[in-house]
């Protein structure tokens, strides 16, 4: 103990301990000081042109927004299904320019061609797609939360000609995931429904 000045040792690493460590905060504050602050710049919102299931849409979002985001809250088109929401599913499948895309890995400002959902298979008079009704006939569904994603995708499997076989049926559709394993009576179906579309 130091008499003289009335402190002792433990007195002394206890301030010098305290010193040391309010350093990194004056000097964070020091360079917080010498750097501009950077304020993140807001998106703002774009309008996007989309001609869906043969009807022309103007619609303003965010331009991260995609495009099965874009049809279920901004057109009001559910039928495409977020289910992994990492393009490995297939639930969300639309036809863009005829091609089947992932609708969840697109953008919606990206999007030029037009885009076709399940909804816009049927005829206007309310007769379904040939696929539609081969997905019925066959009983290709179970929950039904893959089949808009499975009968897009089928359609395209057929208009690309790779319905020849099933294996090439099972290969093409391989991308579209089904929980309940309706996989047999999926293959049933676009056999079934090959035929009237290429009539």
């Amino acid at each position: 103990m130091n008499e003289a000045s009335g402190t002792d040792r433990r007195t002394m690493l206890k301030v010098a301990v305290a010193a040391v460590g309010t350093l990194p905060v004056l000097q964070g504050e020091a360079v917080a000081a010498e750097t501009p602050e950077r304020r993140p710049t807001p998106n703002r919102d774009i309008t996007v042109d989309l001609t869906v299931n043969g009807r022309r849409n103007r619609v303003t979002v965010d331009p991260r927004t995609t495009l099965l985001d874009t049809l279920r809250n901004h057109l009001g088109l559910t039928g495409s299904k977020k289910g992994c929401d990492h393009g490995q599913c297939g639930a969300c499948t639309v036809l863009t320019g005829g091609k089947r895309t992932l609708s969840c890995l697109t953008l919606a400002a990206m999007v030029r061609e037009p885009v076709t959902t399940v909804e816009g298979l049927a005829a206007a008079d309310g007769t379904l797609h040939p696929m539609q009704q081969a997905f019925v006939d066959q009983d290709a569904f179970q929950c039904g939360y893959c089949t808009p994603g499975q009968i897009v995708s089928a359609i395209a499997c057929v208009e690309e000609g790779h319905a020849r076989t099933d294996a090439g049926i099972r290969e093409y559709m391989s991308g579209n995931l089904c929980r309940c394993a309706a996989y047999p009576h999926i293959v049933a179906a676009i056999n079934q429904a090959k035929t009237q579309m290429k009539g």
